[in-house]
């Protein structure tokens, strides 16, 4: 694998990933088991709108498009607050084209990203991730990311 960089999304990559996205989030959020596709496809309009008035110019929010030499390999979405102990970081979406997946693209995104949040003096990096994504949970794990708060359902 080539270096990975991360250049910001453009306006074009934006609205391709806005779609898919939003979509791709409603359904994981009903495979969880949390909403039923209705609710869950209202809930990932809702967030997506919240989260992104002002889409790319949104203030504290970084989306980046990964490239591994000139191959664009997935993108990163980061949400930076300052808090009382300095500046915090939110990762609200990660993702691999598929196809390229369990090839290293995942990891080498968030090295690069946390060199980048340490230049900013960045305290933490949080994220969340669905119980059922086993794969991503490993490498998070493997990454030292640590469980901050567990939810749990019992379907019946």
């Amino acid at each position: 694998m080539a270096t990975l960089r991360l250049e910001p999304m453009t306006a074009e990559q934006y609205l391709r990933y806005r779609r898919r996205a939003e979509a791709s989030y409603a359904q994981h959020i009903a495979e969880s088991g949390a909403l039923p596709a209705p609710e869950a496809e209202q809930k990932a309009q809702e967030d997506y709108a919240r989260l992104l008035p002002d889409g790319l110019a949104t203030p504290g929010h970084h989306l980046w498009t990964a490239h591994d030499g000139d191959d664009e390999v997935g993108m990163l979405w980061l949400h930076v607050e300052q808090k009382s102990d300095g500046p915090h970081a939110f990762c609200y979406d990660v993702e691999v084209r598929p196809g390229l997946r369990r090839r290293g693209h995942g990891r080498a995104m968030f090295q690069a990203v946390e060199q980048r949040c340490r230049e900013w003096g960045v305290v933490s990096i949080g994220l969340s991730v669905f119980g059922f994504n086993l794969p991503a949970r490993r490498l998070y794990e493997q990454l030292g990311f640590e469980a901050t708060a567990i939810q749990m359902r019992k379907r019946l």
